[in-house]
């Protein structure tokens, strides 16, 4: 699913106008971000978190020269995966509750 097929599954869901449902994603994302650039966390229960992580710096190979070259330090979104979604992604066919939009 991309960002487009899921404003219409909101628009279609809540019965909302995909002008509305397109409002609300966004705001969705950007507060994310900006909690992000914030260095906070974010825990979304029965789904899983977000965190940034810092990475230091580290030597690499340029792939196209073999070039030893040191990359500057670096921080990276990350996404851990909750228990609930892990359960369902492995086992589908288990009946889990409907979530209800209101």
């Amino acid at each position: 699913m991309n960002k487009s097929g899921l404003i219409d599954k909101i628009a279609d869901k809540a019965k909302l106008p995909r002008k509305k449902a397109e409002e609300l994603i966004e705001l969705i994302f950007d507060s994310m971000t900006e909690t992000l650039v914030s260095g906070q966390r974010i825990e979304i229960r029965g789904f899983g978190s977000f965190v940034v992580r810092d990475y230091g710096t580290y030597k690499g190979r340029n792939p196209r020269t073999g070039e030893s070259i040191q990359v500057k330090p670096k921080k990276l979104p990350f996404f851990k995966v909750g228990k609930e979604l892990k359960e369902q992604v492995d086992h589908p066919d288990k009946p889990s509750e409907p979530t209800k939009i209101t």
